[in-house]
Formats: structure tokens, C-alpha cells, sequence
């Protein structure tokens, strides 16, 4: 079996982080966390998504290129499991939303060169939840800069996010990607939900062993 390298994706606030961190302990893998704070421009966006939106996303991409880079030299190659509370194919579906055709087209090339040989997960969890749960868990943890996100950007970031996922299930079929809806799975506050969770992921990376 390769060795594992797991990322955890879906819309903000679904629980990307936390559900990396009980999946890191559980199998005693490494984790890999998600830059987000650290972005200087991030604040700006919120107030006015189509001035900064370019440069909010260059940050991103260039960081998120980084530690991807580390996960090859570091990890990967010394045969050290890893999960992630991110994929770097969500640059695509905030840029593609955020940024103008020609801004795009631009961003989309930079991307395809800096990604061309990054490491594949060999298995994703998506997390998904209604608007009414995302809204919530944003309010709940309240980080400043998210509380400027409204629910018309979120609906459709959500959207945008089934979108993609249908498109990298059909891009990648031998990647198995495990759906976790977050309305009916509440594996923060629940246990038992926790614990089926863990259990599929367990599932999914034997099945994954078996094909490979």
C-alpha cells in the first residue's frame, strides 16, 4: 500500500481541522494544517473580494505550494503517513469564484506549473453541511475576518464545492473520496458519530491497499 497521505476538504467552518486532528490521532500520522491566519491580505478581502482578491489567492497558492513541497521531501519520503486539513485543488474553486476571466486564466497557469508534480492523496474526506450549519460553526469560533462572510458568499462557495468534487471523482477514480455529511454527523460534540467516521476512513484506506 502507498503510503497513506489523507486530506480532509469542504467549505469553511464544516470542520476540516478538527476531523484532521482526530484522524492524525488516531493513526498516529502527522498532521498538516492549513495557513490561514498568517495571509495579510485576507481582512482586505472580505471588505472588498474583487480589489484583492489576486493577491489574496497568490498568498495561498504560494503557501499552500510550500507545504505541499515539505510533505514530498519530508514526509513522503521517508515513508511517514500524513493527513491534511487541505487540498491545494481548493486554490481552483475560490479563484475560479473570486477572481476576473483574465485574472483567472493567469492564476490557472501559475497553478499548473507549481502543481504538476506535487503529491497526490491517496484518499480524500469531504466534509459537507447546509448553510444554516456552516453559518453557525463560522459564528461559533469566531476568527474576526470570517464573521464579514455572508451567507449569499457561503451558499455558493458550498455549491462550488459539490461541483468540484464531482469533477475530481470523475478526474481521479482511483482516488476514493468519503463523504461525511456534517447536518447529519456531528463528530465534534458526538462520539459515536466520531468513532463510524474513523472507522469508514479505516475502511477505505484497507479497500485502497487491496486495489493497489
Amino acid at each position: 500500500m502507498p503510503v497513506p497521505f489523507i486530506t480532509v476538504e469542504g467549505p469553511i467552518g464544516v470542520g476540516k481541522t478538527s476531523l484532521t486532528k482526530a484522524i492524525a490521532d488516531q493513526n498516529q500520522f502527522q498532521m498538516l494544517k492549513e495557513i490561514v491566519d498568517e495571509n495579510p491580505f485576507l481582512n482586505k478581502f472580505y471588505e472588498d473580494i474583487e480589489e484583492w482578491s489576486f493577491q489574496t489567492e497568490m498568498f495561498f497558492l504560494c503557501n499552500r505550494y510550500k507545504q505541499m513541497s515539505d510533505i514530498q521531501k519530508k514526509f513522503i519520503s521517508k515513508r511517514e503517513s500524513v493527513v491534511a486539513d487541505y487540498h491545494i485543488f481548493k486554490n481552483l474553486i475560490f479563484a475560479k469564484r473570486t477572481l476576473a476571466d483574465a485574472e483567472y486564466a493567469k492564476y490557472e497557469s501559475i497553478y499548473n506549473i507549481l502543481t504538476a508534480d506535487m503529491p497526490k492523496p491517496n484518499m480524500v474526506v469531504y466534509l459537507h453541511a447546509s448553510l444554516d450549519t456552516l453559518m453557525a460553526r463560522i459564528k461559533m469560533r469566531g476568527r474576526e475576518f470570517e464573521q464579514m462572510i455572508t451567507p449569499e458568499y457561503m451558499e455558493q462557495l458550498a455549491a462550488d464545492y459539490h461541483e468540484y468534487m464531482e469533477h475530481f471523482e470523475r478526474e481521479h477514480p482511483e482516488i476514493p473520496v468519503l463523504r461525511v455529511n456534517g447536518d447529519e454527523m456531528d463528530f465534534v460534540q458526538n462520539g459515536a458519530d466520531l468513532a463510524l467516521i474513523l472507522s469508514r476512513v479505516d475502511e477505505t484506506l484497507q479497500k485502497r491497499s487491496l486495489s493497489v
